[in-house]
């Protein structure tokens, strides 16, 4: 005689498509976790518009989106700061309101333009926004500017990056070629032997070579 648990369980395992309370719970997770994937990490983003039917609908979208959602109103004399993205009524006086210098931002900017003024290309290029989102918007538009201005904030901000890397690259070859020559005067030697001069002071005090040089300039000036 068969086990009757035996029995079960292998009717159980032939049944098509069926899976155990754990497999389903993975399986569940795997699927909000793939719906869940297509939105934006969880942001604080500062919702600068007017409250009313199309401003409720921009705060709620933004809320769908996982998002901390803070609501300014009226437009402050200067947009904050320390949020990653800012939706923001156009208005004529917004580029004074703006607290960063242009080309260094510090936070996503998205123009709401609420079509009760006729649109204005100057204004807008002057803004320098990473977006703009059109009255009346739908979902669709809101996740669509929104990831776009944050891609393109992240863009600048790792350009701005390897920019100054390069400027700092360039002062620290200018510093060590500046001090190369006072070691070739000074020292009568090759430049060569200038260069390995200063790259084994760097070695044997742990700085950067960049760090040597100047300290071989300031030297000479204090001397001098």
């Amino acid at each position: 005689m068969r086990d009757v648990g035996n029995i079960y369980h292998s009717r159980r395992e032939e049944r098509p498509g069926y899976m155990s309370r754990p497999d389903q719970g993975l399986r569940s997770a795997a699927v909000e976790q793939r719906r869940s994937g297509n939105r934006p990490a969880e942001m604080n983003i500062a919702v600068i518009v007017e409250r009313d039917d199309s401003g409720e609908s921009l705060i709620r979208e933004l809320q769908r989106q996982r998002a901390g959602v803070r609501h300014i109103w009226p437009l402050p004399a200067q947009l904050p700061l320390q949020y990653d993205a800012i939706f923001c009524t156009l208005s004529s006086d917004l580029p004074q309101r703006i607290p960063w210098v242009p080309g260094e931002p510090s936070s996503a900017l998205i123009l709401v333009d609420d079509g009760k003024e006729p649109l204005n290309l100057d204004l807008i290029h002057n803004c320098a926004s990473h977006g703009m989102l059109h009255y009346p918007a739908t979902s669709r538009m809101i996740q669509s500017v929104l990831m776009l201005a944050r891609e393109s904030f992240q863009y600048e901000r790792r350009l701005r990056g390897r920019i100054e890397k390069l400027d700092e690259s360039l002062r620290t070859m200018r510093l060590v070629e500046r001090a190369k020559a006072l070691l070739v005067r000074l020292k009568n030697i090759s430049e060569e032997d200038a260069y390995s001069f200063l790259r084994k002071q760097a070695m044997e005090k742990r700085v950067t070579i960049g760090a040597v040089a100047a300290t071989v300039i300031d030297s000479y000036e204090l001397l001098s």
